[in-house]
Order: structure tokens, then sequence, then C-alpha cells
């Protein structure tokens, strides 16, 4: 059964995870230079050993998405939606006590299986019970609502100690899990249980050319924002010194900014989408920003450090349109296999991370930190554009029917 309210219990309980969600995903890029300091690490370790970590958590994200995917489609929305937040919360609090690189990586693997569920559990809960008309200002409100997240863990990152912070990202998680406001299982999901259709069977994405395309197209599209944040910004220190940017760069700050970017970014393309009455001409304007962004801040020589702060910024506004690349991928494919989709692809995107920082690590032995970054850079963004192109826009597809698996 579909809503007519826009804020409902279901927007408010997603955008509210999504919110925890993004604060714990994002710390770790913040607090990794003073937390790998605190357990003795120094030099270019703090690079090397930082992509390890973040390479864990990615891969955590990785098999995650594909595990509460699954239990999304067979178990319903709900299930995912308190789970994962419940998974994150507890491992977020553990890697406030750790003490090795170890254990640190352990801690940053299992909060990633956690992070991966509740992004897609929320827009797959939040797509089904709005009506087509209010589903995608619904699905913008939870992404603004949730990557403030960001801002708030930059913010709390310059404040208290790398530990408190963890503290801070679990309890909240947890306080929200207590309040379990009356959120509704969606309508859809239920009417489908209730038949002999199949349900979450991943592999079925691979069995036919129809949809694998499909699913790897609207996987594709969204390669480039971590491109953005996972590598341009988060080593935002070492480019600085590239660039040669004479002031000390701090990562947190420079990832505040993004996300600040990306929060009015994710609003002006909800409702550009909205205004246009397309999901994918919106996209197709934002990657051409992106290419205008990247392009920018890797030639920026000299600058001061407020302006490469600024640049961070823009560039987080360019990748602004993670609200329309989820929803995209939510009104893809039928309810039978939609909390499969939905939270698989987001976390494909952030798994596509390791091999590009791996990629990027490579090229920057063989060449230099900013020609490793605009190689990258070209071949992200070709694979977005060319991933886009021929993709059907979906802002006035009806959501309640079933896919044959």
């Amino acid at each position: 059964m579909q809503s007519s309210r826009l804020v409902n219990s279901a927007v408010v309980v997603a955008a509210l995870g999504y919110f925890v969600d993004i604060y714990d995903l994002i710390l770790f890029s913040i607090v990794r230079i003073p937390s790998l300091k605190s357990l003795g690490v120094q030099g270019d370790d703090l690079t090397s050993i930082g992509i390890f970590l973040i390479d864990m958590q990615m891969l955590g994200m990785l098999i995650g998405g594909i595990l509460w995917g699954i239990m999304g489609d067979k178990r319903g929305r709900l299930s995912v939606l308190f789970g994962s937040i419940f998974l994150y919360s507890a491992a977020n609090i553990a890697n406030g006590f750790v003490n090795s690189i170890e254990s640190y990586a352990v801690w940053r693997f299992i909060a990633g299986i956690g992070l991966a569920g509740e992004l897609g559990a929320g827009i797959t809960l939040v797509a089904e019970v709005l009506p087509k008309e209010k589903r995608g200002i619904g699905t913008m409100i939870v992404a603004v609502i949730g990557l403030m997240g960001a801002v708030v863990a930059g913010l709390l990152a310059d404040i208290f100690d790398w530990r408190t912070c963890y503290f801070i990202g679990g309890g909240l998680g947890m306080a929200l899990l207590l309040l379990r406001i009356g959120v509704h299982e969606s309508g859809m999901f239920k009417h489908v249980q209730g038949k002999q259709a199949s349900r979450g069977e991943f592999l079925a994405l691979f069995t036919n050319r129809k949809r694998l395309v499909k699913y790897l197209r609207c996987i594709f599209i969204g390669l480039t924002t971590w491109y953005v944040i996972g590598i341009l910004v988060t080593f935002s220190p070492e480019f600085a010194k590239a660039l040669g940017v004479k002031e000390p760069i701090k990562a947190g700050w420079a990832i505040l900014c993004a996300y600040t970017g990306l929060v009015v970014g994710d609003l002006v393309s909800g409702l550009l989408s909205q205004l246009l009455k397309s999901r994918t001409k919106v996209m197709f304007i934002f990657l051409l920003l992106d290419l205008v962004a990247v392009s920018i801040y890797l030639t920026a020589k000299g600058v001061s450090a407020n302006t490469l702060y600024f640049l961070c910024g823009v560039l987080g506004f360019s990748v602004g349109f993670w609200v329309i690349f989820v929803t995209i991928a939510a009104e893809q494919f039928g309810t039978n296999i939609r909390a499969t989709v939905t939270t698989t692809v987001p976390n494909f995107v952030r798994g596509a991370l390791v091999p590009l920082t791996a990629a990027f690590q490579y090229l920057k032995g063989q060449t230099d930190i900013i020609t490793a970054a605009i190689l990258i850079g070209i071949f992200s963004l070709a694979v977005a554009l060319f991933s886009l192109y021929g993709l059907k826009d979906t802002f006035h597809e009806e959501l309640n029917y079933t896919e044959e698996l």
C-alpha cells in the first residue's frame, strides 16, 4: 500500500539511518591520519595502510551488499534496514577500541558488511511506499539528510579524539534502533510475498543477457562518485603537496567540504529531476560537471589551502547524483529482485574503489600522483558516460510488477 504523505515514517527512518550510515562510512577517511599515527604508522605507510583499510571496508560492503540484498527480497526491507544499522553500529563501537592495524582491518571489514545494507533497503522501501510522482522527492530527502552525516563527522573529528568519534557513531545507530518508529513493511513486498514468484535470486541477474547489461549499466554510471571521494578527496593532503599547496591540508576538512557540496548537489539533482521529469538527463548533466570539476582540481597548481578546500566542495557537488543513481537502480527492476539490485548496485560501486585504488597505486609508482589520477579519472568518466547511453529513463515507471527469474 502506498502513502500519499511525502514525509512518513519510512522516509524518516531511512533518512536517519542513512545519516548514521554515511557518518560511519566516511569517518575512517576523516580520521585516517590521526588514528594511524596513534597506532605507530608514519610516513608513506599512512597512504598505503590507509588504502588497505579502505579496501577492507569496501570489500566488506561488497560482500554485505549481496547478502543484505538477497535478504531484503526474501525476508523483507525492514529486516535489512534494522539489521544493518545494528551491525555497523556495533562494529564502529568496536573500532574505538582497536590497538593494532590487524584489529582495525577486521572491524572495518565487519563495519563494511553492516554499512552495505541500509541505503538499498531504505531507498527500496521509500520507492515502494510513495507514489511515482513523489518517490524522487522522497529519495532526495533520504539522500540529503543522510549525506549530512559526513558533514557532522568532519565537524566532530575536529573537536573529539578519533576513538570518541567512533563511539559517537555507534551510539547514534543504537539510539536509532531504540526509537524504532512505527515503520510498516512495503505493501508491494507483501503482495509478492504472497505469490509463488522467485525472490532475491542474485544469480538471476547474470543468466539473462538483457538483464545483466541493464544491471551493469546501473553500476557503472556511478563509478566516478567513489573515484572522486575515495581517491581525489580522501588523499587531498597528498594531492596538495603535488600541486604545490604550501599550507597543510586536513583530510577531514576536505571531506567535510566535499560532502557539503555533495549534499547541495543531491538537492539540486533531485529537484532538477522532478523539474525535467527525467533521471538520465540529470545524470548526463552532472557527469559533464564532474569532468570539468576534476580537470580544474588536478591542474590547480600553487593554489591556497582555502581554494583547494573550495575545489573539494565543487568536486562533491559534481558527484551529487547519488540519489538519482540509486533511484534509477530501484526503478529498473521488479519487486521480487528490487532490494537485491538496489542494495548491491551502490555497494559494487563502492567496492570498485578497491581495483581503482590498486590501479592508482600502480600508476603512481610508474608516473606521478597527478598523472595517475588523470588516467583513472578518464577511465571512470568514460565508463560512466558509455553506460548511461541507452539506459531507459524510469521517471514515469510503475514499480508494482515482478521479474521472470
